[in-house]
């Protein structure tokens, strides 16, 4: 029949390290996505030149590939700031564009979505259990290599007090 399991998954500790790295990273997530919804905007920009052309226009490739374009945004204080976006080949100048821009002008990336901060939560969590999985299997091989170690030298000493009783002399 066998000893019974603690748990009928055998996690252990499993459901409350995933529990609490999920939570903690989760907070951290939402925080940042907080952070980044108040810190930039979604804005239009203006095409100072023509975007680049696809040299096979109408392609499966044309439709996928994008070109730094040079473009003109106003920040959220008003302010003018010129740089490169990729866009859509042969775009004419003073064409608008969308990009997403920090309080300080610059470039970025929108800010997380509920979606992204659920899944760099999960993301999180599951690396932590993993840890303890390679940490638990370290500390097994350690634990085992000194017991084994441990076991060879009692063997050694005894043999060595019995070796000449077994052995014979010529």
């Amino acid at each position: 029949m066998g000893r019974p399991r603690r748990d009928a998954g055998g996690a252990g500790g499993h459901p409350l390290v995933l529990f609490l790295v999920g939570e903690a990273a989760h907070r951290h997530h939402a925080r940042t996505a907080a952070h980044q919804a108040a810190t930039r905007h979604h804005t239009t920009a203006v095409l100072v030149e023509d975007a680049r052309a696809h040299p096979e226009p109408g392609s499966a490739e044309a439709k996928r590939t994008l070109y730094p374009t040079e473009f003109r945004f106003t920040d959220s204080e008003g302010r003018t700031h010129t740089a490169y976006t990729d866009t859509r080949p042969a775009l004419p100048k003073g064409r608008t564009v969308r990009v997403w821009a920090a309080t300080d002008g610059k470039l970025t990336d929108p800010p997380l979505t509920a979606d992204q901060v659920r899944s760099r939560a999960m993301g999180s969590a599951l690396i932590a259990v993993l840890g303890l999985h390679a940490a638990a299997a370290v500390a097994y091989g350690t634990v085992h290599r000194v017991i084994q170690h441990r076991n060879l030298a009692a063997w050694e000493s005894a043999w060595a007090a019995t070796a000449s009783r077994w052995t014979t002399s010529p």
